[in-house]
C-alpha cells in the first residue's frame, strides 16, 4: 500500500474513538443554534441603511447572503462527507495546503475566536435581564462566568446529553420568534413597496452603484448567517455522515434563510415603511422588537427578552459542544498537547481542551477589552474560509480517488464565486479597520511559532525513537 493510499484510508475510514449520537436535527440544531442569534431582531436594520432603505432589495440581499452562505455550506459538504473527521476545517487546510496552515487556523480560535465568542455570548445574554433587573456591571460577568462553567460541565457528560440540550435549545428559540414573525404576517397591515425603483433613485443621486449597494447589504446579512461552519468540528460524532452531514447543511442553512426573509418582511407588514427609516436614522436599530410590542403590548418584550435568551443560550451551548473538537484535531495531528488528544474514557469528549476553554473564556470575561480582542481575529478568521473553500478543487486534484458520496452544486463556478465574495469581505474588512486586520496578524505569527515549536519537539521524538 503506498502512502496515498494510506493518506485515502486515514482521512475517508469512519472507525471513531467518539460517540456518533448526533443525527440530522441534531445537526440542524447545531447549525441554527449557533446561527440564529440575538441579531436577527436587528441586523435588518444594517441591511437597509445600505440599500438605501429600499424594502425589496433589502429583501433580495437577504436572499443572495443566504445563497452565499448555503453555497459556503456546500462545500464543507463535500469536505465532510469524502473526510468525516472531528475538527472540520483544520483537516482540509491541512490536507489541501501544509500542516502549519491547519494549525494557525486552529490556534487562533484556541486563543481567541473560540474563548472570545463564548464570552461575548454569554455577557450579552446575562445583559438582556438588565431589563427586568438591577444588575451591575460585574454581576453581568460573574453570571456569564457562572453560566459558562455549567454548561462546560454539561458538555463533558458526553455528545449525547449536549446534542438533547442543544435540539431542546433549538425548538424552545423557535418559538417566541415564529410566534412574532407569525403574528406579524397576518396581523399587520402595512402593504410594502417592494419596487426598486427608490434604490435606482438612491443610487443615481447619492452617487453609489448599485451593484456596490448590494455588495454592502450582502455583507451585513451574512454575519448574520456566520456559525454554520461548526458542524463539520463534529463530523466524527455524527450518524451515517455521508448522508446527514450534508442534509443537515441543507436543510439548516436553506431553513435559516427562509427564516430570516420572512421575519424581515413581517417587519415591513407590521411599521410602515417611513417609521422604519425614521426609527433607523434615530439609531433605534431593534425593529423586530417593536414589532412584537406592537403585536403583543407590553407581552411582547418579555416575548423578546425571551427570545433572544433562548437565542443565544443555544448559541453558547453549540460553540461550547463544537470547538474544542478543533483543538482535539490539533493535538491527533501532533503539533499540540498530547492531553488535547485524549477523550474521557467513559463520556468519549475531549475533556482538557473543554477545560481549557472555560479557562480562557472566563478570563476574556473578566477582560475590559473583549470587543477589541473577538474584532481582532474577524479578517483572519474569513482568510481561512476563503482558503476552506478552494480546500475543494485542490484536494480534488491532489486526491481524485477519494469516494466524494457529495459534491459541490455547479462546480467549478459555484466554488470560485463564493471563494471570491468571502475574499471579499476580507478586503472589505481591512479597509474599514485597517489598525484591528493589522493586530490580528499578531496571532496566526505565535501559532507559526508554536508549530515550529511543537513540530521540532515532534521530530526529536521520532529520531529519538
Amino acid at each position: 500500500m503506498n502512502n496515498n493510499s494510506k493518506d485515502i484510508e486515514r482521512l475517508t475510514t469512519e472507525a471513531t474513538e467518539f460517540k456518533r449520537e448526533i443525527g440530522v436535527f441534531g445537526g440542524v440544531s447545531i447549525i441554527g443554534g449557533i446561527m440564529i442569534g440575538s441579531g436577527i431582531f436587528y441586523l435588518g436594520s444594517y441591511v437597509l441603511q445600505r440599500t438605501g432603505m429600499n424594502s425589496g432589495l433589502a429583501l433580495i440581499c437577504w436572499i443572495i447572503g443566504g445563497l452565499i452562505t448555503l453555497f459556503g455550506g456546500l462545500c464543507y459538504a463535500e469536505l465532510g462527507t469524502a473526510m468525516p473527521k472531528a475538527g472540520g476545517r483544520i483537516v482540509y487546510l491541512n490536507e489541501a495546503y501544509h500542516p502549519i496552515v491547519g494549525f494557525i487556523s486552529g490556534f487562533t480560535d484556541w486563543l481567541v475566536g473560540g474563548p472570545g465568542s463564548v464570552a461575548a455570548v454569554a455577557i450579552a445574554l446575562m445583559s438582556v435581564f438588565k431589563s427586568f433587573f438591577e444588575i451591575s456591571d460585574f454581576g453581568i460577568k460573574m453570571a456569564a462566568i457562572t453560566l459558562i462553567i455549567i454548561l462546560t460541565i454539561y458538555n463533558m457528560l458526553g455528545v449525547k446529553a449536549s446534542s438533547i440540550l442543544q435540539n431542546l435549545s433549538m425548538v424552545a428559540k423557535l418559538v417566541p420568534i415564529g410566534l412574532v414573525m407569525i403574528a406579524a404576517l397576518f396581523v399587520g397591515k402595512v402593504s410594502p413597496d417592494l419596487s426598486l425603483g427608490t434604490a435606482l433613485e438612491y443610487s443615481s443621486t447619492s452617487g453609489k452603484n448599485i451593484f456596490g449597494m448590494i455588495a454592502i447589504a450582502v455583507v451585513a446579512t451574512l454575519w448574520a448567517y456566520e456559525g454554520w461552519t461548526n458542524l463539520n468540528t463534529v463530523a466524527e460524532e455524527i450518524k451515517d455522515p455521508h448522508k446527514n452531514l450534508p442534509l443537515a447543511l441543507i436543510v439548516g442553512i436553506g431553513g435559516i434563510t427562509v427564516l430570516y426573509t420572512l421575519f424581515n418582511f413581517a417587519i415591513m407588514k407590521v411599521i410602515p415603511h417611513e417609521e422604519i427609516v425614521s426609527m433607523i436614522n434615530s439609531d433605534n436599530l431593534y425593529l423586530g422588537t417593536e414589532v412584537a410590542k406592537r403585536v403583543f403590548g407590553h407581552a411582547g418584550v418579555i416575548i423578546v427578552s425571551a427570545g433572544m435568551i433562548l437565542a443565544m443560550f443555544g448559541t453558547l451551548n453549540g460553540l461550547i459542544l463544537a470547538q474544542p473538537r478543533m483543538y482535539y484535531a490539533m493535538a491527533v495531528e501532533g503539533h499540540f498537547f498530547k492531553s488535547f488528544a485524549k477523550l474521557h474514557p467513559k463520556y468519549r469528549v475531549p475533556t482538557a481542551p473543554m477545560i481549557v476553554q472555560c479557562v480562557f473564556s472566563c478570563l476574556l470575561v473578566l477582560s475590559s477589552n473583549l470587543d477589541q480582542l473577538t474584532n481582532m481575529v474577524v479578517i483572519t478568521g474569513m482568510i481561512f474560509s476563503v482558503l476552506t473553500i478552494l480546500c475543494v478543487p485542490i484536494l480534488r486534484k491532489k486526491y481524485p480517488k477519494i469516494e466524494r458520496p457529495y459534491k459541490v452544486w455547479f462546480y467549478p463556478v459555484s466554488v470560485l464565486i463564493t471563494a471570491l465574495i468571502f475574499a471579499g469581505l476580507v478586503v472589505q474588512g481591512a479597509i474599514e479597520d485597517p489598525i484591528t486586520g493589522l493586530t490580528g496578524l499578531v496571532v496566526p505569527i505565535l501559532g507559526a511559532i508554536t508549530y515550529m515549536i511543537f513540530d521540532a519537539k515532534l521530530k526529536k521524538e521520532k529520531n529519538e525513537g
